[in-house]
């Protein structure tokens, strides 16, 4: 029967204004952290420290985001909000070490084009956008005014995206390197893993005829409502069609150009350079700087 909704959806959707339309959808997104595994082998956590940790972290795993976007481009980037929640100034510029920028995708040519901030320093990456192998299951609920169809898929992730990081089970943390000195910091480096491959779940809706949504997500026969990737979940809470004072859809320009092999790299690269930092300063806390030049 869903079969039957879905096509006839997706005629009427096609048929009405389907080459003109335009729009932006509001997205919260919030993402879970384990603080019971983030304790490193010193200790459970009283429940305020998870408290105090939880409220001094919400800035960066609950946020908005706004996909303004058209039948063939779009622009994604985080609502600005003023952050005015106390933080340790060592933490806060763990947290914002690696802070993402606007995000433009273009459909017909197949690009993205995106501006990351690492370690102080601009870069606007190039990348084509990954198209996931999508099944379209017989799920459908309502969000907001729309019905949305659930899809499925299995995203590879890239071995130097830190935002997949999990920590590691206690026995893979004991197996993985030499015995350290109970006085010595664990390397943080030993305590996280990051999966090869994970599960996307994407709720779109053929109602809005454009095969984009948040993020690198797309390919669907609709705009996605709802995305969970891992720890994360992005929810539409808003959407305004054909707004008039909507932001101009057109790709972000500041940083240095490089494809996203050339920025992996770097992020590597960096990531080793502070990993043996740590290491040679006996886990004292001691950090690298940012880029030079």
């Amino acid at each position: 029967m869903y079969q039957y909704i879905l096509i006839f959806l997706l005629f009427i959707s096609f048929g009405i204004n389907a080459q003109n339309i335009s729009g932006q959808a509001f997205y919260q997104s919030k993402t879970t952290v384990d603080l019971d595994a983030l304790g490193g082998g010193r200790g459970e956590m009283t429940e305020e420290m998870k408290k105090t940790i939880s409220q001094m972290m919400k800035s960066t795993l609950e946020k908005t985001y706004i996909l303004t976007f058209n039948k063939e481009e779009s622009l994604y980037k985080e609502e600005e909000k003023l952050d005015a929640t106390p933080m340790n100034p060592r933490f806060k510029m763990v947290l914002n070490s690696y802070t993402p920028g606007a995000q433009y995708k273009n459909l017909k040519s197949g690009k993205i084009i995106e501006e990351n901030e690492f370690f102080g320093k601009q870069f606007l990456v190039t990348d084509s956008i990954k198209t996931l192998d999508w099944r379209i299951t017989k799920e459908s609920k309502p969000i907001g005014q729309y019905i949305a169809f659930k899809a499925t898929a299995i995203k590879k992730v890239d071995p130097n995206d830190f935002s997949m990081a999990r920590p590691k089970k206690k026995d893979e943390k004991e197996n993985s390197g030499v015995k350290k000195d109970s006085a010595q910091l664990q390397d943080p480096m030993d305590m996280i893993e990051i999966p090869e491959e994970i599960e996307v779940t994407a709720w779109f809706t053929p109602q809005i005829p454009v095969s984009n949504g948040p993020g690198e997500y797309a390919g669907l026969p609709g705009l996605i409502l709802e995305l969970n990737v891992y720890r994360t979940t992005l929810l539409c809470s808003k959407i305004v069609m054909n707004p008039k004072d909507a932001e101009t859809i057109e790709p972000p320009k500041k940083g240095m150009e490089v494809t996203r092999e050339e920025y992996n790299k770097i992020v590597k690269e960096k990531t080793e350079e502070l990993r043996e930092n740590f290491q040679n300063s006996g886990g004292n806390g001691r950090r690298g700087g940012g880029f030079g030049g």
